[in-house]
């Protein structure tokens, strides 16, 4: 590889504290398509079977319907655009204050809606206190659906950062690091002392809590990383090509995400093959979407073996943190497999 920026100076990262991570917990980010998306769709389900009561035929429910989303939905969007100008101010607060102000909101959304109807003319007299109770019950129901979601974030990166952390300390993985950096001390010194801290720093960045996300460039370092130390053990074998775009460096990732789709780069590409493998990492943003992809040669032979779970975790950890907003595919075809993901700006 003639591209200089392969071993580039590593840039140190720098994990947020336990406070500023603390600080930011927000149990339902409105600014979210897809919590906006489900918000809608949820009460617009709901008012439509309300619309059921007190009527015989379908025209009769569909003029109901009408009536009722003309209500429904203004309140919802203004319970959307609120929680989502002041999500920071929400996010600060503890818990229970965010439940309690979710449905505070949802309140003022439901007296919203009526006042909307009352100017069409649609209603006399205004049924002030059902809107208000109505949007205060359906806000919080949505917060509390929303909070479930967000905790389990935690099971999920708990479980992906243990498995990463058992993935670096593998017998094999650091048998073959720790040997290559033997063979290295007398030979070539600097070069052994560049492979340990490389090893140093995995183990750092898998125990130290990174918060829920970190930056690409950040992500982008620390495959530099692990990729320098396989390059030792592989030489010639692991053949790396990095297609970076500086712009893209400021999307947000879960930590130690692309940390898996490596590994499995190396372990069904580059091991198996007696020549080696190409490794080749790309990164490009194309207006409001970042795409990654990961792509290596393969063996002939059926694709790569294994259980998928490393891609199962990455999927997941991926979706809980961007949810509709983002997608993530595989292919394999003709000796090729790639791994291509999209994230927002």
């Amino acid at each position: 590889m003639k591209d200089t920026q392969i071993l580039s100076a590593f840039q140190e990262l720098s994990p947020e504290s336990p406070a500023s991570a603390a600080s930011a917990v927000l149990l339902y980010d409105a600014c979210q398509v897809g919590v906006a998306l489900r918000a809608v769709l949820f009460v617009e389900a709901v008012v439509a079977v309300g619309a059921m009561y007190g009527t015989s035929t379908a025209l009769d429910w569909f003029v109901r319907l009408a009536l009722l989303t003309g209500s429904a939905l203004p309140a919802t969007v203004f319970w959307l655009v609120v929680a989502c100008l002041f999500k920071r101010s929400l996010g600060r607060l503890p818990r229970p204050a965010q439940y309690a102000a979710g449905v505070l909101l949802g309140a003022l959304a439901g007296l919203y809606g009526c006042s909307m109807l009352l100017l069409a003319g649609l209603l006399s007299p205004a049924p002030w206190l059902a809107s208000a109770s109505s949007g205060a019950l359906l806000a919080g129901v949505l917060v509390a659906v929303l909070a479930l979601r967000a905790r389990g974030r935690t099971p999920a990166d708990t479980a992906a950062r243990l498995s990463e952390l058992q993935s670096r300390i593998r017998p094999h993985f650091l048998f073959n690091t720790l040997n290559s950096a033997i063979a290295l001390v007398r030979a070539e010194p600097a070069k052994a002392e560049a492979l340990l801290e490389d090893l140093s720093d995995l183990f750092r960045h898998a125990l130290v809590d990174q918060g829920e996300s970190a930056t690409l460039g950040d992500e982008i370092a620390l495959a530099r990383r692990y990729l320098d130390i396989e390059q030792v053990r592989f030489g010639e074998r692991l053949q790396l090509e990095w297609a970076l775009d500086p712009l893209a460096d400021g999307a947000r990732l879960p930590p130690l995400l692309l940390q898996p789709l490596l590994e499995n780069a190396v372990r069904h590409g580059v091991e198996p093959s007696p020549t080696g493998a190409q490794i080749r990492i790309s990164t490009q943003r194309r207006g409001s979407t970042v795409v990654i992809k990961v792509t290596n040669t393969v063996p002939s032979g059926p694709g790569p073996h294994g259980h998928g779970v490393a891609l199962d975790n990455v999927r997941d950890r991926l979706r809980l943190l961007h949810d509709v907003q983002c997608s993530f595919q595989t292919v394999h075809k003709d000796g090729i497999y790639q791994v291509r993901m999209e994230v927002p700006a």
